[in-house]
């Protein structure tokens, strides 16, 4: 099988490790917008060549989108505009909604898989690229029923083959989860690492005194914001809702604090420790 990987990123370019590591693809195609991404991707061995876009497409069996989400919905048209009905086109984007309500009514609808692995770090660009990525990740299959069957039963069977458990989902319940497991979690790094920021003037002091519970709460406050305003934007309506949500409780938190009540903050703490029944 050959590939074309449009993003040669943290995700596309570990995905292309991926790939290669398990002889699943004779070639990898990719394509950069920046020359200097290219470059990058060429010498650590992500894309075998770099190609324009259109002829990456129609060059590949499957073609993977892993672009910020602004960019997907056009590209995913001018993917679906090119494919032939043995081609595949799938996506790696954290939002789903806006992607699937664009391509619906394309004529070659049924060749586009809408894909999300449920992996990623805080680190962007090729040199972000890692071996081993995917294996054990849960990968989210949304709006199956619009795609043909043997193209879902393809993706189906390469993501198994990367050691992945597949779920399904609708587009419209994917964003709404992911507000609430992934994206709600870095809103809060950034709040607290700006907090962080604002209150402590002394960058010595923060480097310090930060011990590993800082350290592993602020870490996704260093993600790129060109992966992240994107999603949070396309996101809007859930995010906002689970903020408002995160607020609240924050408030709840503060005023406890205020009141010198050390029965709610032990009452609140232990439900929060109850997270552990769901994530060891």
């Amino acid at each position: 099988m050959k590939v074309f990987i449009a993003g040669l990123g943290l995700i596309g370019g570990s995905l292309a490790l991926a790939l290669k590591d398990r002889d699943l693809c004779c070639e990898v195609l990719g394509a950069e917008a920046d020359e200097e991404r290219a470059s990058e991707a060429l010498r650590l061995g992500l894309a075998d060549r770099i190609v324009p876009f259109e002829e990456g497409v129609e060059e590949a069996d499957l073609t993977v989108l892993a672009t910020p989400v602004d960019q997907i919905p056009i590209l995913a048209i001018k993917a679906l505009n090119r494919v032939k009905s043995n081609q595949i086109v799938i996506d790696m984007g954290s939002t789903k909604e806006e992607l699937c309500e664009v391509i619906s009514c394309h004529a070659a609808r049924g060749r586009f898989v809408a894909t999300h692995p449920m992996w990623g770090t805080e680190y962007s660009g090729p040199k972000a690229a890692v071996h081993g990525a995917f294996a054990g990740r849960t990968v989210v299959l949304c709006d199956t029923t619009k795609s043909d069957e043997d193209a879902t039963q393809t993706i189906e069977k390469l993501f198994r083959a990367l050691e992945m458990p597949i779920i399904y989902m609708d587009a419209e319940e994917h964003d709404l989860h992911a507000a609430y497991v992934s994206h709600i979690s870095h809103i809060t790094s950034f709040a607290l690492a700006n907090t962080v920021l604002e209150k402590e003037r002394e960058d010595r002091h923060i480097f310090d005194l930060a011990g590993g519970g800082f350290e592993s709460t602020v870490r996704l406050a260093k993600s790129s914001s060109k992966t992240w305003v994107p999603i949070l934007l396309r996101n809007k309506y859930n995010v906002l809702d689970v903020l408002r949500e995160h607020i609240h409780q924050l408030q709840l938190l503060r005023k406890a604090i205020e009141r010198d009540d050390s029965e709610e903050l032990t009452e609140m703490i232990d439900r929060a420790n109850s997270i552990q029944r769901i994530i060891h």
